[in-house]
Formats: structure tokens, sequence, C-alpha cells
């Protein structure tokens, strides 16, 4: 009897399936490396001290400290749980509203998916950010508000994927095999239309993973997102904004941690893309 060798077609690894995991790895790594660098930092991110205010980048200070003389490294591991995280909460909602909406819509028979798409298409009128102003217009700005209003207007592109998939997937085989085997919609839903719809919906979700960070940076820098004392990106680099000549680093290293990420998140995304097109070509 041969042995199978790693190389072998029967234990080689669905390449998106590899990628998942280290994607998954990765986010292990970046949580547990935020936890140790907040659990070791020796400085409060909100606690003041005046006589070292406006420090550029020393030893002691790596990032330097801010008008109110908090060191910026600490602000920026705790503004990184606050930035990334309402992002990722916001974009995952979209994610999962929006396949739920899109394949209703797909299975709802012509008028159901007439209204739910109709439905979708007027959510589409609100711009993200002309929504989440308003919204705190009305109720007041707040971290809260925040994640309402974007997370309202974040889940209509996905639908629309998700729609446009499953009603590209109720003519291969495998769907018409399971239909005329008797199973019932749901499960063929569930078993057939979901698993291939996903990895196209997580290439959207990481795109939309990085525009929210845009977005919820730029609407605590307009003061209607996070509010202070809370270290958060947008916040800090408002912050900073009265002393960009005099201490350029107080708005440079937090506008450097949104362009870093973003452009991270998107070359996760574009690499994703590309094994997702891969795979459908296989």
């Amino acid at each position: 009897m041969s042995e199978l060798s790693l190389d072998s077609p029967a234990v080689s690894k669905d390449p998106l399936a590899a990628f998942g995991f280290r994607i998954g790895l990765a986010f292990c790594c970046l949580g547990l490396m935020i936890g140790l660098a907040l659990w070791l930092t020796p400085y409060d991110p909100a606690e003041a001290d005046f006589l070292d205010r406006l420090t550029p980048p020393n030893a002691e200070h790596c990032f330097g400290t801010d008008h109110l003389g908090r060191d910026i490294g600490t602000r920026l591991m705790h503004g990184m749980v606050w930035s990334l995280g309402l992002s990722l909460i916001i974009a995952t909602v979209g994610l999962i509203v929006g396949t739920i909406v899109g394949l209703a819509a797909a299975r709802a028979g012509r008028v159901g998916d007439f209204a739910l798409m109709r439905m979708t298409d007027s959510f589409f009128a609100f711009p993200e950010l002309v929504a989440a102003v308003a919204f705190a217009g009305l109720f007041g700005p707040s971290t809260t508000n925040l994640v309402i209003a974007l997370s309202i207007v974040s889940w209509m592109k996905f639908t629309r994927l998700a729609r446009s998939l499953a009603h590209g997937l109720d003519e291969r085989d495998f769907v018409v095999q399971a239909r005329l085997n008797g199973l019932p919609p749901g499960l063929i839903l569930w078993r057939h239309i979901l698993p291939n719809v996903i990895p196209s919906l997580l290439v959207l979700w990481t795109n939309t993973w990085s525009r929210t960070i845009l977005a919820v940076s730029g609407l605590s820098f307009l003061g209607f997102g996070v509010q202070p004392p809370t270290a958060e990106w947008g916040a800090m680099l408002l912050d900073g904004k009265p002393y960009m000549q005099s201490a350029p680093h107080v708005m440079i290293f937090p506008g450097l941690a949104v362009l870093i990420s973003v452009l991270t998140i998107n070359l996760v995304g574009d690499r994703l893309r590309d094994l997702v097109a891969a795979t459908d070509m296989r």
C-alpha cells in the first residue's frame, strides 16, 4: 500500500480553508499582543500629567505625549480596541443582517423579493456619514448612537450580493439535484446555498470593515462618535489638531494607525478575493 504524501491531492487543503485558518491565527495573535501590551504598559490612557505635556518621542514615551501629558503609545493601543473593535462589530452586523435579508429575498417569491429589494434600495438613499451625523443630531453624540447609525446603513450591499449569488446558484447541478431529492427549501438554503455564498460575502466584509474604520474615526474626529476621554484614533486626531504645527507627533501616530489598519485589511481582502476567484474557476 502506497503512503500518501503531504503534497498528494488526497490530503491537499482547500485554499480558502487554509487562508481562513491563517486569518484566525493572525487575529488570535493580534488579540494576544494587544492584551499583553495593555497589561504591560505602566501608563493610564486617561491620566493627565501636565508637567510632561507635548513631549516628543523619547526613551520613556516611545510615541511622545499629548496636550494633557498622556502617553500616546498607550492611547494608541486602547484606541485600537475601540477603532478596530467598533468597526468590526458594525461590519459583522451588516454581514449577518444583509445575508439574511438577501437570502430571504431570493426565496420569497416575486412579490416578497420586490418588497425586500425596494426596502433595501430605500436605505441606499442615506449615505453612511450623513445618516450617522443626523442620528447623532437627533439623539446626541455617543458611542452607542455611532454603532447604531452605522449598523443601520451597513447591510444593503450584503443583501444585494447575497440575493444575486443565491439566484445564480439556483440552476447549479448540486442545487437542482438536492431539490429533486426532495430536500426542503430551508435545508437546501443552509447546506448548499449559504456555504457557497459566504466566501464572496467575506470579501465584501473585509472591504466594509476597512471603510467602517474610516467612518468611525472620521465621525469621532468631527465630534459625533466616541467621546473624550476615551482613547480612539479619530478622537485622538481631534485632540491633536490644535497642535499640528507645534507637536505634529500628536496627530501623526493616530493617522498612521488608521492608515496601516485600513491598508492591511484591504490587502487581506484582495488576497481573499483572488482565492475566491481561483476557487470559482476550478
